[in-house]
């Protein structure tokens, strides 16, 4: 152990470069940067991509690439259990549970924390094509045998209920949500208030179910005509929302901002009325955070993981998933009502505060130490 610290190695398809990255890596980083900065040695092991390099160091993580987002799941873990070898007994795999199941626990020569954002189940055959949905529902199924005797990390606790209700023990579960960087994502020092701006910003995927808040434009566009709906990230389902909003006759007030950097992200946080996230299931919402932690209500569906981040009525809204209807009224509530909006806006910043980044290394690390302690014992 270097310095007295295990050696963590992480197996997760993608880093923070990544174009498919997403709030998954945000997480990654945001922590196991942190340990970095505590002395702990971490590695890496991701999915190349057009640019990335063999092996590179990103934020105190030395991280190497290998294969593609297909062939990775053969030649990452190859290359974890080459690389392990040397650390037997003085380090720990962290295995997200992000994408599909690695099976570590078939084959690791180190114990292993695992990190569970969200298990897709049917909602993968939204995301992916039909032969990749299926081999991602049949691992999940295998999950509760195969890390029977794993210890893992559940990022909420909608996330931990659904471990459980697929057979994982209660007693391997521990929830550590997410953390806020805030000295990113705060209010802006000085705003005369937003103008009528709904943001959703993230992956364009179709489970993430944008197409509901565009299909509500009509009606909001009827009752406050200067609305205007911002799309921002990058993600399969972007041509579909595009001829939606043609269709829908709405596409002068539905703009795709496609990729933004980290300020231009946040000066689009502050900007808006309303933060939207239709999805129908996270992890957490990190999104939901970053907003709340600029001030900004959220509308999202009541759905696992956005009721964990959302506080209805003191953070912003929880809708019923898919309903139209019901978030049109909704995003119109946010948008007309100043008095409830200033209630909500409070309640966004006070809940935010009660996160941070170091809280959540803080504890991630207490629970290696655990996993070592175990494994010793």
């Amino acid at each position: 152990m270097a310095g007295g610290r295990p050696h963590l190695f992480i197996l997760n398809e993608r880093d923070l470069a990544n174009p498919r990255a997403g709030g998954v890596e945000v997480h990654l980083f945001e922590i196991f940067s942190r340990l970095a900065a505590r002395g702990f040695p971490v590695t890496l092991i991701c999915a190349g991509y057009a640019g990335a390099v063999a092996r590179e160091t990103v934020r105190g993580l030395d991280v190497r690439h290998v294969g593609n987002r297909y062939t990775f799941y053969v030649r990452g873990p190859a290359l974890y259990r080459r690389l392990a070898r040397a650390h037997v007994g003085a380090g720990v795999l962290i295995e997200d549970l992000s994408k599909l199941p690695f099976f570590a626990a078939l084959y690791s020569p180190l114990p292993i924390l695992a990190i569970v954002h969200h298990l897709f189940g049917t909602t993968a055959f939204q995301q992916v094509s039909v032969p990749v949905a299926a081999v991602t529902y049949l691992s999940e199924l295998a999950i509760p045998r195969v890390y029977r005797s794993v210890p893992m990390i559940a990022v909420s606790p909608s996330t931990r209920d659904d471990l459980i209700v697929r057979g994982v023990r209660a007693s391997n579960i521990s929830v550590i949500t997410n953390g806020l960087d805030h000295t990113r994502y705060r209010p802006a020092p000085t705003r005369p208030g937003p103008g009528p701006v709904i943001l959703s910003l993230g992956r364009v995927e179709r489970y993430k179910r944008i197409d509901v808040v565009i299909d509500a434009m009509p009606r909001i566009l009827a009752a406050v005509p200067a609305a205007r709906f911002v799309v921002v990230g990058r993600g399969d389902a972007l041509p579909d929302l595009q001829r939606r909003a043609r269709a829908l006759g709405v596409a002068d007030a539905v703009e795709f901002r496609g990729f933004v950097d980290e300020d231009e992200k946040v000066a689009l946080y502050q900007s808006a009325r309303v933060f939207v996230n239709p999805s129908e299931k996270e992890g957490w919402g990190l999104t939901v955070m970053e907003a709340n932690a600029c001030g900004v209500p959220v509308v999202a569906s009541d759905a696992p993981g956005l009721r964990d981040s959302v506080h209805h009525e003191s953070t912003g809204l929880l809708v019923p998933y898919g309903d139209v209807a019901a978030w049109t009224d909704a995003i119109l509530r946010v948008l007309q009502d100043d008095a409830a909006w200033s209630r909500w806006r409070s309640g966004a910043l006070a809940w935010a505060a009660e996160f941070s980044w170091d809280a959540i290394a803080d504890q991630t690390e207490a629970m290696i130490a655990r996993v070592l302690e175990s494994r010793r014992a």
